[in-house]
């Protein structure tokens, strides 16, 4: 589990602030006459969730694939050569194995790619990668159908340059990730903390390419970050 540094310091400092002293005892979570965020497609299938999840994908600019563990090497690779990709930096995931990707990254190598996984000992070296970088590739923890979001847990193996750095964010998401929103995502990742489970300090939630719209309410892509994303659904169960 992690720990949350001057956690106590802060709480006393706050209660003080309020005239009382801190309750540490039989404090009770509220409970909510209305709870809406619960509601939007609870009943949803996960086939459905996708449908969703392919049509927020037009809205926020991004390319949406949809394929089997049998066809997924030859789609990531029909993904890389259409985005012209030359150089690959990829998270060190331990999927990789799972999904067959380990052996697709030796292939490209073969066919000069520069494919190279993310190194904790190389340090700095990782980003300087990645910003030549055409393609970064990640795997969603957590994909949020309503808004396209995914959801990564960057730690040692898994920088958060990949994501940012290369022109391009190839994603590759695990159809049993995919939940109907933010209030679902949050849940899981608090549970998982509460079980005492490795969550990474530093969760990233991205919707598609890079974009902003703060000057007139004109929508510009790829103002700092990647140009293009790419989201490809595995059917794993």
């Amino acid at each position: 589990m992690m720990n949350i540094d001057n956690r106590n310091h802060f709480l006393n400092n706050l209660a003080r602030n309020l005239g009382r002293s801190r309750r540490t005892k039989n404090v009770e979570r509220p409970k909510w006459s209305l709870s809406p965020q619960w509601d939007v497609y609870k009943d949803y299938t996960q086939d459905e969730l996708v449908d969703v999840l392919e049509e927020q994908c037009k809205a926020i600019h991004t390319n949406f694939k949809r394929t089997n563990f049998a066809d997924l090497a030859s789609v990531l690779t029909e993904t890389i050569k259409g985005h012209e990709g030359e150089k690959i930096i990829a998270s060190n995931d331990p999927r990789n194995e799972e999904y067959g990707l380990s052996e697709v990254y030796d292939t490209w190598k073969d066919e000069q790619i520069d494919v190279r996984l993310w190194d904790l000992e190389k340090g700095k070296e990782n980003q300087v990668f990645a910003e030549q970088a055409d393609i970064g590739i990640t795997f969603s923890e957590i994909t949020l159908a309503e808004s396209g979001t995914v959801t990564l847990f960057n730690d040692e193996n898994n920088g958060r340059t990949i994501s940012l750095l290369p022109r391009v964010h190839v994603v590759v998401i695990p159809k049993s990730t995919i939940v109907p929103r933010m209030t679902q995502a949050t849940k899981q990742i608090h549970e998982a903390n509460e079980r005492g489970e490795d969550v990474a300090s530093c969760v990233s939630f991205i919707s598609g390419p890079s974009n902003s719209a703060d000057i007139e309410m004109n929508l510009i892509v790829g103002v700092h970050g990647p140009v293009e994303a790419t989201y490809i659904v595995v059917d794993d169960k």
